[in-house]
């Protein structure tokens, strides 16, 4: 199996931790030597030797400062950010320039928390074997454990065998609100759609040219294209997501039930859930100095200590690039605040 990395981002969920100059897959976490991208880079290497990272130019330098062991020639370069649906589109042209069109290619973010990689290794390797078999597109889904309202939705079909646990799609749920999310995890027949999935290039070739047929042409076009010629084509891509752009539309698609934590770490309660806190619920780091504060989230990168009194279920963050003061419960909004501050 090959496995290619998606480095991308923006960096707005968790700024000003995150910045669109250093994203959230280059932030270390729970006080890990690591990056998310490193961790995602070892996990990967338990899957197959051949891994390729797509980052975009800006990002380029920081992501192969991390990842020191990848040659030049395993990184694929977007001249710049035009969705999930472009990236996946210039990776697979890539691959199967190397590699022919037969050989499954594992699509996986880069900026994920897992911890089970056992887990994660046998989840994967299902999907391959199912994608090989059924020469179809399998998806990894995530068994939700709350009704989260910042995420979508994969409804689970049939059974594809009695003997393992593999689905047909039946379909995609958008982001919902709180009470269609509840519905969706009590039911049992939903899983998170984690943008993970495993298809050969020809298989991905096949579906686009059925259900995607401007996506198919601009596939020919970028696989004939090179130097000026590319980025130019490139960069006239729709932004578009690969959800949109092919998965939604394709009738065939299979998923696996994933066998391992899981969390996207899309916001500053993710965050704090996934790096925990002491004995009052509280994250630490840097000179941070509390009285009667709990349940709280609180960094500061700075030298000029940083002092939080009588507050509860906050976020507090003080970096060079910024200070975000939140209720925890509104830390979706983060992002919003910080593509405005940008303009």
């Amino acid at each position: 199996m090959i496995i290619a990395i998606i480095a991308g981002g923006s960096g707005t969920r968790l700024w000003p931790l995150s910045t669109p100059d250093y994203p959230k897959h280059l932030l270390k976490v729970n006080n890990s030597e690591r990056s998310l991208l490193q961790h995602t880079y070892d996990r990967a290497k338990e899957l197959g030797d051949q891994i390729y990272i797509i980052s975009e130019a800006g990002h380029i330098d920081h992501v192969k400062e991390q990842l020191p062991d990848i040659a030049d020639d395993h990184f694929v370069v977007e001249p710049a950010r035009r969705g999930t649906s472009s990236c996946i589109m210039a990776a697979l042209v890539y691959i199967e320039k190397r590699h022919g069109d037969d050989e499954p290619v594992a699509f996986m973010p880069a900026d994920h928390y897992i911890r089970d990689t056992v887990g994660f290794t046998h989840s994967f390797k299902l999907a391959e074997d199912v994608s090989k078999s059924e020469q179809r597109l399998v998806l990894v889904g995530v068994e939700p454990d709350h009704p989260a309202t910042g995420l979508g939705y994969i409804q689970k079909g049939d059974v594809l065998s009695e003997d393992i646990f593999v689905y047909n799609v039946h379909s995609f749920k958008e982001k919902p609100d709180y009470k269609t999310a509840k519905k969706y995890v009590d039911s049992g027949n939903y899983l998170w759609n984690a943008g993970y999935f495993v298809g050969s290039p020809g298989t991905f070739k096949r579906s686009m040219k059925e259900y995607a047929p401007d996506m198919s042409s601009s596939y020919e076009k970028l696989t004939a294209a090179s130097g000026d010629a590319y980025n130019e084509l490139y960069l006239g891509l729709e932004s578009i997501s690969i959800d949109y752009a092919l998965m939604e539309k394709v009738r065939n698609l299979l998923v696996v039930p994933a066998s391992f934590d899981w969390m996207d770490l899309g916001s500053f309660s993710e965050l704090h859930k996934a790096i925990g806190g002491d004995h009052e619920g509280n994250h630490r780091h840097g000179p941070v100095e509390t009285d009667e504060v709990s349940n709280s989230f609180l960094h500061n990168q700075e030298d000029k200590p940083v002092a939080v009194i009588g507050l509860d279920n906050v976020v507090v963050i003080n970096t060079p690039d910024g200070i975000l003061v939140a209720r925890k419960d509104h830390a979706q909004k983060v992002g919003d605040i910080s593509k405005r501050l940008k303009k």
